[in-house]
Formats: C-alpha cells, structure tokens, sequence
C-alpha cells in the first residue's frame, strides 16, 4: 500500500475494530493490517469471526486475530480492550463499526425497531468510545478513534429512520468528543458513508412489505452510479483516520446530499415526501418484527438481482456475508 509522504505511518500500532467479522469492518481490518498494524477485530459471532480471521491471515503487514465481543454488553467490552491493551502494551487505533440496520415504515418497525437500532448502533459506539478514551489517551502515538454513522444520520432516510435515528446519535458523539479528546492528544473522527457495496442486505431486518423492501434496499445498495465499492471506501477512511481528519463523507450523492441539507433543509425534507410515495406501503402494523431475508416467504424476483443487484451479491461473497468457509482474501 503506497501512501502519500503527509501521512504519518501507524506500523507497529494496535486497531481494534468492532463489527469486524464481515463488511466494511472486515475490509477496514484488512487496510489496518496491510499498513502495519496488529489488528483485533471484535464481534458477535464466533464461526463468522473464525472465518474473517482466516480470510485475513495472509495479510502481508500487521497481525489479525479475532476476539467475541457484544458491543451492547459496557462489561464485556471493557474486560476486551483491558484483555488488548494488556496483550499489546496498549491501544492505539480504535473503530467503533458494529450495528444494524432495519428497512421499513416506522409504524411497521415499531418501537422495538428503534430500541434496537439505540441499543448496537449508538450505545454499541458509547460503549466503544467510553472504555476506549483512556487507552488511546496513552498511546505515544497520539490515538485515534473512528465512528461510522452514516449519511443516514446527516438526513433522515424514509423507511430507514431506526438506523437513521441511531447514526444521527452517533455523529453528535463524534464531534462533541473531537472538541473534548483534542486537549488529550486524541483526534475522533466522524465517518459517514452513503451506499456502499458490502453485500450487508443480507443482514438487514425487513418490516412492512418485507419481499418489495427487500426488493428496492438490495437494488440501491448495489446500484453501481449510486453505491461505492466497499474496498475503496474502507481505503478512504482507513486513510482519513491516519491523516486525522475530522469528518469523512463518503460517496458524491452522500456529499451532496449532506450539502443539500445543511442549506436547504425544508426542501431537502419535501424531497423525501416526494421519495417516500415511490417505496412500498406499510401494512399497518406497529407490532410487525420484521424479518431478515432467509425468512422472507419468496426471494425477490430473480431479475431484479441479476440486472441491479449482482454487484451487492457478488460483495456478499467476497466479504463473509454469508455462512460456510471462507471464499477468498477480497
């Protein structure tokens, strides 16, 4: 990896990234590594954490190894990064990435939609960013802390609002602590992203008219024009974090719409009226829990995924989206 003379090299630092079996995280980990650093990536899932590891192993540059860690859980993420810091002589480096997403009415989500967006999305990165500070306040390296929001928290997404609601929370964490970690030698960075490519449709959750949700969500998020390759975004934050950046929004339609917004926001909201009515109705229900698509009754239409989706599917093998053995180091 080549990177330009401005940027300070963080080889030999330890990263921590949490969310880090699959997706973006796992592609984070992977540009963590390749410059040098000794990456622990955390998550929930032990067989898929197994087999991110191995994908990874043959990383040239730093080391990767896998810990299990439930973000929601304050205990159990304080005993990881004490467990880390111990083993590593400290942190340095820590990206605060775990989270779900759930697509939908807000009627048809309900209230659990949203308390479960609260509780991995904005209390998972408190979590993180709490028992993180007094590590990375000791780094010799000066440390530094990444949030992923979301461009969805810089606007609020119809059908979207749990995830959107949860990564608003996050990105006031992030610049209300890069104001207050400045003096302690610690840069936060705010990252937030549009449509990115990473195949996570498939863990998505599903309320309303789960088949035609599914059916729009995977189609956007796999839109060459509108979406990004998730290698090149990982790239770009990774590198915003070693460069010190304050805030990285990624993807052109995210940066305008992000502008658009902080300009014009009653036009920027009449907007999304108008977006709203092309998206499937929701049945009613405030007590509809939603599915992933496994348990979806039928598969969206096959066409549909060969001709918009096939970029997001063929993500979705790349990046340990699915179960079963690993399929490969990209």
């Amino acid at each position: 990896m080549r990177m330009s003379s401005s940027a300070p090299s963080i080889e030999g630092l330890t990263a921590v990234v949490t969310g880090g079996s699959r997706g973006l995280g796992l592609l984070m980990g992977r540009q963590l590594a390749r410059r040098g650093c000794d990456v622990v990536l955390l998550a929930r899932d032990e067989p898929e954490l197994a087999r991110a590891v191995g994908q990874l192993a043959n990383t040239v540059g730093g080391s990767v190894r896998g810990a299990v860690c439930d973000v929601r859980d304050r205990a159990a993420v304080q005993e990881q990064f004490e467990s880390i810091a111990g083993r590593h002589g400290g942190i340095d480096i820590v990206i605060a990435n775990a989270g779900i997403i759930q697509v939908g009415p807000a009627d048809a989500l309900g209230r659990e939609g949203f308390e479960d967006a609260v509780d991995s999305i904005f209390r998972g990165a408190l979590n993180t960013a709490l028992e993180a500070l007094p590590y990375l306040r000791r780094s010799e390296a000066g440390g530094r802390l990444g949030l992923i929001g979301s461009i969805g928290g810089l606007i609020a997404v119809p059908h979207l609002l749990p995830y959107s609601c949860a990564k608003a929370a996050v990105a006031a964490l992030a610049e209300g602590l890069h104001a207050e970690e400045s003096p302690h030698g610690v840069t936060v960075t705010g990252v937030h992203p549009g449509l990115m490519r990473t195949g996570s449709h498939l863990h998505a959750h599903f309320g309303g008219d789960k088949r035609r949700e599914y059916a729009w969500f995977s189609a956007l998020a796999g839109a060459p024009v509108l979406s990004m390759d998730a290698e090149r975004a990982a790239e770009r934050i990774v590198s915003g974090l070693q460069r010190r950046r304050t805030r990285i929004v990624l993807t052109p339609a995210a940066r305008l719409g992000a502008v658009m917004h902080g300009v014009a926001p009653v036009t920027t909201t009449r907007l999304m009226s108008v977006v709203v009515r092309a998206l499937p109705g929701g049945d009613g229900r405030g007590t509809d829990e939603g599915a992933t698509v496994e348990a979806l009754d039928r598969p969206p239409a096959p066409r549909l995924r060969a001709v918009v989706g096939a970029l997001n599917e063929r993500a979705a093998d790349r990046f340990n989206q699915r179960g079963g053995p690993a399929t490969g180091n990209r």
